[in-house]
């Protein structure tokens, strides 16, 4: 784990903000179970000014943990796009694009099955699983609160047994792209929380959702759209993949 923290990638960096190719495998910030070094430890080692930027959290377990900088989340086991505010202002000012819906993602993702559908929207609302406090849930029996969510796909190309599309995520609820692909019966490929009974396919061995690109507009009026390359994992997979298609 120290290797993945250490050698985490920026790709596109200003006085403001940062934004990284995150790895798989690293939490964004503590979850007050796991000790493992996080996206938070790495933010602050590396732009200490960051220290006091953005908002405290109470965990379950009742510990206070900071997100310094940290103005939207990924899944541990999620790979790329991972935008950081340096100050702040610009912690105030993304978050309000968030809230807004200005700020723009694109996902790539292998997922199971054939979708018919080149392009659709998934228009379900979330909730809470009612038995694993881990997962989300965007079908009936779900609990709480039901948060409207909506993801927008494109199918790419068709296997025999996956798909491979890119999800465009039009609101941002916890395991939005994973609980909306599982309410349609095409959970992502190696999603042990979502398909925990279905194999591991093309030789990835961790959930196969990439956040490829993110796009905003500055303070100034500037636009920026920064991508991710491919972590090899997931490029190998892709690989494989289109092996089947062939």
């Amino acid at each position: 784990m120290e290797n993945k923290i250490h050698n985490i990638s920026v790709l596109y960096e200003d006085k403001d903000v940062v934004v990284i190719n995150k790895p798989s495998g690293i939490l964004v910030h503590p979850d007050g179970v796991s000790r493992e070094k996080t996206i938070s430890d790495w933010a602050i080692e590396n732009y200490p000014e960051i220290v006091g930027v953005g908002e405290k959290e109470t965990l379950k377990n009742n510990e206070v943990i900071s997100r310094p900088g940290i103005v939207h989340r990924l899944d541990k086991e999620t790979s790329g796009t991972l935008l950081i505010c340096k100050t702040r202002e610009s912690y105030t000012y993304l978050k309000n694009l968030f809230a807004m819906k200005k700020i723009k993602k694109e996902y790539h993702a292998l997922v199971y099955g054939v979708i018919k559908e080149n392009s659709s929207t998934i228009n379900k609302p979330i909730g809470r699983h009612p038995v694993d406090f881990r997962r989300r849930l965007a079908e009936e029996g779900a609990r709480g609160e039901m948060r409207p969510a909506a993801t927008e796909f494109e199918v790419v190309e068709r296997g025999k047994e996956a798909t491979f599309l890119h999800a465009f995520p039009l609101t941002g609820r916890t395991h939005q792209i994973r609980a909306h692909m599982k309410a349609i019966s095409h959970p992502i490929v190696c999603d042990s929380l979502y398909a925990p009974k279905k194999p591991c396919l093309f030789g990835i061995n961790r959930l196969a959702l990439h956040a490829y690109k993110i796009s905003w507009q500055d303070k100034g009026g500037a636009g920026h759209e920064v991508i991710a390359p491919y972590p090899e994992d997931f490029e190998n997979a892709l690989n494989e993949f289109r092996k089947s298609v062939a």
